[in-house]
């Protein structure tokens, strides 16, 4: 195959990928969760108050979350339907 030509991901390719990714973002969660905790704790007994562009990111991020875990409900249907 020339370098003109690309190779079509597999299925074995594209669940590995998924596999990685899903690793690095779980550990990457629990970093932010934790984060997050010490934030809002830090915020709670101090009383401040954040921009409002913190609420927006919040629901951007959510609302990606969301579509993040319906994603992977899809794939995992997927997956249940080739038996």
């Amino acid at each position: 195959m020339d370098e003109t030509h690309t190779q079509e991901p597999t299925v074995e390719m594209s669940l590995e990928a998924l596999s990685q990714a899903l690793s690095k973002a779980s550990e990457d969660l629990v970093s932010v969760r934790a984060a997050l905790d010490t934030a809002r704790a830090d915020i709670a007994t101090r009383n401040t108050s954040l921009s409002r562009q913190v609420v927006k990111d919040a629901d951007r991020v959510i609302r990606s979350l969301r579509d993040t875990d319906a994603g992977l409900r899809d794939v995992l249907q997927d997956l249940a339907s080739r038996e």
